[in-house]
């Protein structure tokens, strides 16, 4: 059964939302959203972006307002009435195979499929990506992953 995850609305003992935020409108509305749906005792593994150090105007207009320091997330959470139990965070490697694996099929059709009249746009994406990763957020962008209850 696929489903909207801003749709689902049974409860349960444990859920994960990792990097998938925006599909409720943001932090604060996942954050409250979930917490309708976690259980009494239950546990949510939220994985959230934040920024490592302070960030540049280039890279908050590329991903976006949402995105905080860490001290300033786990506010967020807490104020929402949520109990941060664990955090973690992604290391450079993570990212660098997640924006990588992230691509890697586009790339493959890209190479089979050049004459493609798809071909110049997913070209250019392909080319965008890497080069904004690479030079304008590669180390500043973090990933918390943080487990919380209520």
């Amino acid at each position: 059964m696929r489903q909207e995850a801003a749709t689902w609305r049974a409860p349960a003992d444990r859920i994960i939302c990792v990097g998938a935020a925006q599909g409720f409108g943001g932090t604060v509305a996942a954050l409250d959203a979930l917490a309708g749906l976690v259980r009494p005792g239950g546990r949510l593994l939220f994985g959230e972006g934040f920024w490592e150090r302070p960030t540049t105007i280039q890279a908050t207009e590329i991903l976006g307002e949402e995105i905080t320091p860490l001290p300033e997330l786990v506010e967020r959470i807490r104020a929402r009435g949520w109990r941060v139990l664990h955090i973690s965070a992604a290391d450079q490697r993570e990212w660098d195979d997640f924006e990588s694996t992230g691509l890697a099929g586009r790339q493959e059709w890209l190479l089979r499929h050049s004459g493609d009249p798809r071909a110049a746009e997913v070209r250019d994406e392909l080319d965008t990506r890497p080069r904004e990763y690479v030079r304008v957020f590669r180390g500043l962008l973090g990933m918390a992953y943080l487990i919380l209850g209520r």
